[in-house]
Protein backbone atom coordinates (compact mmCIF):
# COMPACT_ATOMS: atom_id res chain seq x y z
CA UNK A 1 0.00 0.00 0.00
CA UNK A 2 1.34 3.50 -0.94
CA UNK A 3 0.42 7.06 -0.44
CA UNK A 4 -0.53 7.75 -4.30
CA UNK A 5 -2.94 4.24 -4.29
CA UNK A 6 -4.26 5.53 -1.14
CA UNK A 7 -4.83 8.89 -2.49
CA UNK A 8 -6.68 7.74 -5.42
CA UNK A 9 -8.62 5.05 -3.66
CA UNK A 10 -9.33 8.07 -1.38
CA UNK A 11 -10.78 10.10 -4.35
CA UNK A 12 -13.02 7.56 -5.58
CA UNK A 13 -14.53 6.25 -1.80
CA UNK A 14 -15.52 9.63 -0.47
CA UNK A 15 -18.32 11.43 -1.75
CA UNK A 16 -17.73 15.18 -2.39
CA UNK A 17 -19.39 18.58 -3.19
CA UNK A 18 -16.18 19.58 -4.66
CA UNK A 19 -14.22 16.11 -6.69
CA UNK A 20 -10.90 16.58 -7.54
CA UNK A 21 -9.91 17.68 -10.82
CA UNK A 22 -7.76 15.38 -12.83
CA UNK A 23 -4.94 17.88 -13.17
CA UNK A 24 -5.10 18.33 -9.57
CA UNK A 25 -5.15 14.85 -8.53
CA UNK A 26 -2.23 14.38 -11.18
CA UNK A 27 -0.15 16.68 -9.07
CA UNK A 28 -0.92 15.48 -5.78
CA UNK A 29 0.00 12.25 -6.98
CA UNK A 30 3.57 13.11 -7.94
CA UNK A 31 3.56 14.97 -4.13
CA UNK A 32 2.87 11.15 -2.85
CA UNK A 33 5.02 9.70 -4.52
CA UNK A 34 8.02 11.72 -3.02
CA UNK A 35 6.84 11.32 0.40
CA UNK A 36 6.69 7.83 0.38
CA UNK A 37 10.31 7.88 -1.64
CA UNK A 38 11.49 9.85 0.98
CA UNK A 39 10.78 7.70 3.71
CA UNK A 40 12.10 4.55 1.66
CA UNK A 41 15.40 6.56 1.81
CA UNK A 42 15.37 6.68 -1.73
CA UNK A 43 15.94 10.60 -2.11
CA UNK A 44 16.30 13.44 0.47
CA UNK A 45 15.65 17.20 0.18
CA UNK A 46 18.14 19.69 0.17
CA UNK A 47 15.64 23.26 0.36
CA UNK A 48 13.57 22.49 -2.45
CA UNK A 49 15.69 20.20 -4.75
CA UNK A 50 15.69 16.23 -4.86
CA UNK A 51 18.41 14.56 -4.00
CA UNK A 52 18.92 10.92 -5.02
CA UNK A 53 20.51 8.56 -2.74
CA UNK A 54 23.47 7.71 -3.69
CA UNK A 55 23.73 3.98 -2.33
CA UNK A 56 21.67 1.30 -3.99
CA UNK A 57 18.25 0.56 -2.44
CA UNK A 58 15.79 -2.21 -1.97
CA UNK A 59 12.51 -2.87 -3.98
CA UNK A 60 9.98 -0.66 -2.80
CA UNK A 61 7.31 -3.18 -3.75
CA UNK A 62 5.36 -1.16 -6.22
CA UNK A 63 5.86 -1.05 -9.91
CA UNK A 64 4.62 2.84 -10.14
CA UNK A 65 6.73 3.40 -7.07
CA UNK A 66 10.02 1.70 -8.95
CA UNK A 67 9.06 4.21 -11.90
CA UNK A 68 8.80 7.43 -10.16
CA UNK A 69 12.64 6.07 -8.57
CA UNK A 70 13.83 5.62 -11.80
CA UNK A 71 12.75 8.82 -13.08
CA UNK A 72 14.23 10.89 -10.66
CA UNK A 73 17.17 13.30 -11.72
CA UNK A 74 20.34 12.22 -11.00
CA UNK A 75 22.92 14.87 -12.24
CA UNK A 76 23.06 18.34 -10.40
CA UNK A 77 21.72 20.70 -10.27
CA UNK A 78 19.22 18.50 -9.34
CA UNK A 79 15.46 18.94 -10.18
CA UNK A 80 12.82 21.00 -8.02
CA UNK A 81 10.01 19.65 -6.08
CA UNK A 82 8.06 22.04 -8.23
CA UNK A 83 9.35 20.69 -11.11
CA UNK A 84 8.77 17.31 -10.21
CA UNK A 85 5.25 18.19 -10.22
CA UNK A 86 4.53 19.04 -13.09
CA UNK A 87 6.82 16.60 -15.37
CA UNK A 88 6.06 13.82 -13.56
CA UNK A 89 2.52 14.24 -12.97
CA UNK A 90 1.44 14.92 -16.25
CA UNK A 91 -1.49 11.93 -16.77
CA UNK A 92 -0.62 10.44 -13.87
CA UNK A 93 -3.86 9.77 -11.85
CA UNK A 94 -4.90 7.69 -15.33
CA UNK A 95 -1.71 6.01 -14.98
CA UNK A 96 -2.54 4.88 -10.84
CA UNK A 97 -6.45 4.21 -12.13
CA UNK A 98 -4.91 2.06 -14.74
CA UNK A 99 -3.24 0.27 -12.23
CA UNK A 100 -5.84 -0.26 -10.39
CA UNK A 101 -7.88 -1.58 -13.18
CA UNK A 102 -5.41 -4.39 -14.07
CA UNK A 103 -5.49 -5.27 -10.65
CA UNK A 104 -8.99 -6.06 -11.01
CA UNK A 105 -9.47 -3.60 -7.67
CA UNK A 106 -12.09 -1.04 -9.68
CA UNK A 107 -15.42 -2.88 -11.48
CA UNK A 108 -17.94 -1.87 -14.02
CA UNK A 109 -21.49 -2.05 -12.53
CA UNK A 110 -24.37 -3.64 -13.86
CA UNK A 111 -27.14 -2.23 -12.31
CA UNK A 112 -27.63 0.13 -10.02
CA UNK A 113 -26.46 3.83 -8.74
CA UNK A 114 -22.42 4.27 -8.88
CA UNK A 115 -20.60 6.06 -6.21
CA UNK A 116 -17.93 7.04 -8.61
CA UNK A 117 -18.59 10.17 -10.49
CA UNK A 118 -17.85 8.97 -14.16
CA UNK A 119 -20.89 6.72 -13.30
CA UNK A 120 -18.96 3.49 -14.90
CA UNK A 121 -16.61 2.14 -12.09
CA UNK A 122 -16.86 1.67 -8.55
CA UNK A 123 -14.19 0.11 -6.38
CA UNK A 124 -14.24 -3.31 -5.02
CA UNK A 125 -13.75 -4.45 -2.07
CA UNK A 126 -9.81 -5.25 -0.87
CA UNK A 127 -7.09 -4.53 1.37
CA UNK A 128 -6.28 -1.43 -0.58
CA UNK A 129 -9.31 0.10 0.17
CA UNK A 130 -9.05 -0.79 3.52
CA UNK A 131 -6.09 0.44 4.33
CA UNK A 132 -6.99 4.09 2.46
CA UNK A 133 -10.28 3.94 4.32
CA UNK A 134 -8.16 3.11 7.82
CA UNK A 135 -5.87 6.29 6.84
CA UNK A 136 -8.38 8.65 6.46
CA UNK A 137 -10.56 6.92 9.96
CA UNK A 138 -7.32 7.90 11.66
CA UNK A 139 -6.28 11.26 10.53
CA UNK A 140 -3.38 10.26 9.01
CA UNK A 141 -1.19 13.76 8.19
CA UNK A 142 0.18 13.32 4.84
CA UNK A 143 -2.66 11.75 3.56
CA UNK A 144 -5.44 14.29 5.15
CA UNK A 145 -3.13 17.04 3.43
CA UNK A 146 -3.16 16.05 0.38
CA UNK A 147 -6.48 15.25 0.21
CA UNK A 148 -7.45 18.46 1.60
CA UNK A 149 -5.27 19.68 -1.38
CA UNK A 150 -7.48 18.43 -3.98
CA UNK A 151 -10.53 19.17 -1.92
CA UNK A 152 -11.86 16.42 -1.03
CA UNK A 153 -12.19 17.74 2.85
CA UNK A 154 -11.11 21.25 4.65
CA UNK A 155 -7.40 21.67 5.53
CA UNK A 156 -6.81 19.87 9.18
CA UNK A 157 -6.48 21.69 11.93
CA UNK A 158 -2.98 23.75 13.18
CA UNK A 159 0.42 23.94 11.19
CA UNK A 160 1.11 21.28 8.61
CA UNK A 161 4.96 21.14 10.40
CA UNK A 162 3.37 20.07 13.77
CA UNK A 163 2.34 17.34 12.15
CA UNK A 164 5.29 16.18 9.60
CA UNK A 165 9.17 16.63 9.12
CA UNK A 166 10.73 19.30 7.07
CA UNK A 167 10.90 17.55 3.84
CA UNK A 168 7.24 16.78 3.60
CA UNK A 169 6.06 19.94 5.03
CA UNK A 170 7.95 21.24 1.38
CA UNK A 171 6.70 18.30 -0.87
CA UNK A 172 2.82 19.47 0.74
CA UNK A 173 3.63 23.08 -0.11
CA UNK A 174 4.54 22.88 -3.20
CA UNK A 175 1.84 20.64 -4.06
CA UNK A 176 -0.42 23.45 -3.02
CA UNK A 177 1.11 25.95 -4.84
CA UNK A 178 0.71 23.70 -8.10
CA UNK A 179 -2.84 23.09 -7.33
CA UNK A 180 -3.41 26.95 -6.92
CA UNK A 181 -1.47 27.53 -10.06
CA UNK A 182 -3.19 25.26 -12.05
CA UNK A 183 -6.71 26.69 -10.70
CA UNK A 184 -5.03 30.17 -11.84
CA UNK A 185 -4.53 28.62 -15.63
CA UNK A 186 -8.12 27.76 -15.65
CA UNK A 187 -9.92 30.52 -14.48
CA UNK A 188 -7.77 32.57 -16.75
CA UNK A 189 -8.56 30.82 -19.50
CA UNK A 190 -12.28 30.60 -18.83
CA UNK A 191 -12.45 34.41 -18.64
CA UNK A 192 -10.21 34.43 -22.50
CA UNK A 193 -13.04 32.12 -23.18
CA UNK A 194 -15.76 33.98 -22.50
CA UNK A 195 -14.59 37.08 -23.70
CA UNK A 196 -13.85 35.31 -27.27
CA UNK A 197 -17.88 34.57 -27.24
CA UNK A 198 -18.42 37.81 -26.38
CA UNK A 199 -16.65 39.45 -29.12
CA UNK A 200 -18.51 36.55 -31.40
CA UNK A 201 -21.71 37.30 -30.30
CA UNK A 202 -21.43 41.05 -30.56
CA UNK A 203 -21.06 40.58 -34.15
Amino acid sequence: MTTPRDLLISTMDVGSDRPAGQGDLSLALAGAELVDLGEAGVLTLDGDRIVPAEQGRGELGDGLLEEAASALHRQEPYESVEDWLWRRGRDLSATYLAALRAEGQVTRPRHGWNPFRDGEETLTDSPARRHAAARRTADEPVLAFLTAAVGLRDEPEGEVADHVDDAVVTVLAAVNDAVRELEAVRQRRSIENAAFDNIWRGQ
